[in-house]
């Protein structure tokens, strides 16, 4: 099976910390989100992934490598493809038209998930929903009595639906995705402006393909900081069980109250860290109480009280009590 992740926004309700990555790439809970999003998927595969495309802009070759270590981890071959315009969630996944062949997965790399992936391969198709209670920013489906989906509608103005797509599909066949698509870009039919998925999906049903819905537990916004503070609370939840501070950290005269992630060679000296505080790599923390927040790598906290905060790779804080939105590379002090 083949997984394509269109992943080519900038993520601008992210800044400043998107100005020096893209989103898909910021560590929650220790990981990138696009390296959650593909292992998740490949973990709930009874098969091999053969290829996981990437879409994406002008990222750089430092953000390419990182992308194709992230196939690499789940034995996979990394692909990079680009998309140099915002045509729509159809025209993103075209970008990557050599891959979508055979079993493929399409996952938006936007959002994280607590949810089953596992399914039957044998289905011409699975689409993974929730239940949300404004559906009109989203496409929305509508189910017959046996649980196929009967409608696709993108972004409706008036109410079709609460049952929301999320950006997970399965297609038994990526080749005649792929040729919908194609005569979608070709016979320009775009809708609200761009090629959706969602005319590509309402094709392929007409013409007598099947598609259920998968179910998702729990669905985490990673739009912005406030949200993405509580997916890496969330996912420190979901994985409290685990031994997520690393053997070699060195925790002198601190207290570390769990669930937390704390990276190799963080140093926290005379601190309180915790609940739902997640440390990256190389970072030190001396004479801070922090709680509910995320910081990056190699960056350095002093003498403060920090709480639902994000603060990016390479900063540097030596303040008072905050409530902190720092990217990387900035340096915060009273």
């Amino acid at each position: 099976m083949n997984i394509i992740i269109p992943m080519a926004g900038r993520g601008t309700r992210l800044r400043p910390h998107t100005l020096t990555i893209p989103k898909p790439l910021i560590n929650i809970a220790g990981k990138p989100i696009v390296q959650r999003i593909v292992e998740d998927l490949a973990a709930s595969y009874t098969g091999s992934i053969e290829e996981v495309a990437f879409v994406i802009g002008d990222f750089g070759k430092e953000v390419e490598y990182e992308l194709l270590k992230v196939a690499e981890s789940i034995g996979a071959k990394g692909k990079i493809f680009y998309q140099e315009k915002a045509l729509g969630t159809a025209h993103a996944v075209y970008c990557a038209a050599e891959t979508l062949t055979g079993n493929c997965m399409i996952a938006f790399a936007d959002t994280l998930f607590k949810a089953d992936f596992t399914f039957d391969k044998h289905e011409d198709g699975y689409i993974w929903c929730m239940r949300v209670p404004d559906p009109s920013a989203y496409g929305v489906v509508n189910l017959d009595d046996a649980g196929y989906i009967t409608e696709f509608v993108e972004k409706p103005e008036t109410f079709v639906s609460d049952m929301a797509v999320v950006g997970i599909y399965y297609f038994k066949d990526g080749d005649r995705l792929k040729a919908e698509i194609k005569d979608i870009i070709e016979s320009n039919n775009k809708d609200k402006g761009e090629f959706q998925l969602t005319t590509a999906l309402e094709n392929l049903k007409s013409q007598g393909l099947k598609f259920k819905p998968g179910s998702i537990e729990e669905w985490l916004d990673c739009g912005n900081k406030d949200s993405l503070i509580n997916a890496n609370q969330r996912i420190l939840e979901f994985n409290k069980t685990k031994d997520l501070v690393d053997a070699g950290a060195q925790i002198d005269n601190s207290i570390v109250i769990q669930p937390c992630f704390v990276g190799k060679n963080v140093k926290i000296i005379n601190s309180v860290v915790g609940p739902y505080v997640s440390i990256g790599e190389g970072s030190v923390l001396e004479n801070v109480v922090i709680k509910n927040s995320i910081i990056q790598n190699h960056s350095k906290l002093r003498y403060g009280v920090i709480e639902d905060s994000m603060v990016g790779s390479h900063a540097k804080f030596e303040s008072s009590a905050a409530n902190l939105n720092i990217g990387d590379f900035s340096t915060l002090k009273n």
